[in-house]
């Protein structure tokens, strides 16, 4: 099993320790690119379709929010990605 799979299981068994650093991985293995806002705003969007998701990184801790790993799971399964 490849590395990315590996993160991309873990992703979907929706654990409380998943992070940016992993969600980066994953984002751009599909293709998506991350776009800096204004302070903690980020959104990762993909060049040939034009569609992003608009979040904000986790800080102090790189540390995914519950909502947050649900809101990708959901994006990437409409996107036909999952």
């Amino acid at each position: 099993m490849s590395k990315f799979q590996k993160a991309l299981d873990r992703l979907k068994s929706k654990p409380r320790d998943f992070t940016w650093r992993e969600l980066q991985a994953i984002m751009s293995h599909f293709g998506y690119q991350e776009l800096r806002g204004g302070g903690s705003r980020r959104k990762f969007m993909n060049p040939k379709t034009r569609i992003s998701v608009s979040l904000h990184e986790p800080h102090p801790k790189p540390i995914l929010k519950m909502y947050v790993i649900e809101l990708i799971i959901e994006h990437l399964k409409e996107e036909g990605l999952l």
